[in-house]
This record gives C-alpha cells, structure tokens and sequence, in this order.
C-alpha cells in the first residue's frame, strides 16, 4: 500500500510557501514587478561585523527549505543560499564594522549595512520590504513589517544570505583568534565565549560597548588583544 505520508509533508510544504508569499503576490496584484526584500544579521552577537543582505526579486521563489535563517537547519542554508541568489534578479550584500557598531550603535550600524547593500544592488526594487526598520535614505516605496523575516519570501531570502555571508566570515576569523571559537559561536555569547573572554580578554574583533566586553575588561591583568 502507498504511503501517504510524502504527499502530507508535500502539501504542508506548499501551504507554508503560500503564506510565505502572500504579502509579495498582492504587491504583483498591484502592479509592482520587482520587489526587494532586505535583513540583517548579527545584532546580538559579542564580536564581528552586522551583515545586511538584500534580494530583488521578479517572481515568486517557492523553494523548499524557504525560512527565516533562524528557522532554516545549518544543513540547507548554503545551498539555499546558492538556490535564492540563481532565482532573483539581483542581490547585495553591506556591512558595518566592528569600529562603526561600536560608535554609531548596532540599530544605526545595522541600518547602514542595509543601506551599503541597497547602494550595491545592481537591479533597484520597485518596492522595497524590510524587517521592521525604515530606511529613512531609501526614497523608493517601502514597508517595514514585524517579522517580516518569518512572513514574506523576499526578506526570508535576504535573511538566508546574509546569515550564511556572515557566518563563514566569522570562520574566516577563527584562525586569527583561535582562542574564542568563532568558527562554532559565530561571535554570539555561549559559555565557551564568555570564558575565553574572561581567560583571554576582548580582541579587535569584539564589539568593545557590550556589557560582556566591558565586564571582562574589569578582570585582573585583562586588555584588549589586538
């Protein structure tokens, strides 16, 4: 007898796709063509930059593992990742330093970084989705919508690029300090970071204004390590 488990997983898939795309196909209905859809990654961690992807797109993406990046297993996220940049007309990727998130704060570094990867996209969206931030220097249509990242296609897909971007920057980074792991944490705080920082103290790449950095600053005989 035919299972019919394959066909339930298949149609779940596709309802999720559906309301995935919801919001984009009434902004076709609409006339729109291509709509963009922009996030960040990276606000929280302790250490390295904030990423900023963007992706234009010109029709539906509906590919399977589709998600917010958070929701998407480290297993499929790079090749989805490849899927999302062969299925949309542009993308782009901005970044704001360490240095920058330290002196402007992460909202506005964050900002920035969206704001460096609209400058880079070589397509420009007619209608341009975020993750709940406007983007005052953006003159074009926008709408900043709260979890957009989990709600709209677009915006999944830019969140997919750029966690995949950043987290192999962070691997990039892991031999230079081996001492903090950012190959696995990826600069977020687990405990394995936070006693590297008490035993070794902040290097040049942790965001010196958090409160963690700051803590591990007061411990006997610890200084930034360059």
């Amino acid at each position: 007898m035919k299972s019919r488990k394959p066909d339930a997983v298949r149609s779940r898939v596709r309802r999720r796709l559906d309301r995935l795309h919801r919001y984009e196909e009434t902004l076709r209905e609409q006339g729109f063509r291509l709509i963009g859809g922009i996030d960040e990654v990276g606000r929280g961690p302790l250490a390295g930059p904030v990423v900023a992807a963007c992706v234009v797109t010109d029709g539906p993406l509906r590919l399977r593992h589709l998600n917010d990046s958070k929701q998407v297993p480290a297993e499929f996220r790079a090749d989805l990742a490849d899927e999302i940049k062969a299925k949309v007309v542009a993308w782009a990727i901005g970044e704001a330093s360490v240095a920058e998130i330290d002196r402007i704060n992460i909202y506005w570094a964050s900002v920035l970084a969206m704001e460096r990867a609209l400058a880079a996209l070589a397509i420009v969206p007619e209608y341009l989705i975020t993750d709940a931030v406007r983007i005052r220097s953006w003159t074009g249509k926008q709408e900043p919508m709260i979890k957009a990242d989990a709600t709209c296609a677009s915006v999944a897909a830019a969140s997919v690029i750029a966690k995949v971007y950043r987290d192999a920057l962070l691997a990039q980074l892991d031999p230079l300090f081996p001492e903090y792991g950012f190959a696995e944490n990826k600069g977020y705080a687990t405990p394995y970071h936070i006693e590297a920082l008490k035993s070794h103290g902040p290097c040049s790449m942790h965001r010196r204004n958090w409160w963690r950095v700051q803590a591990a600053l007061t411990l006997p005989g610890i200084e930034f390590a360059e």
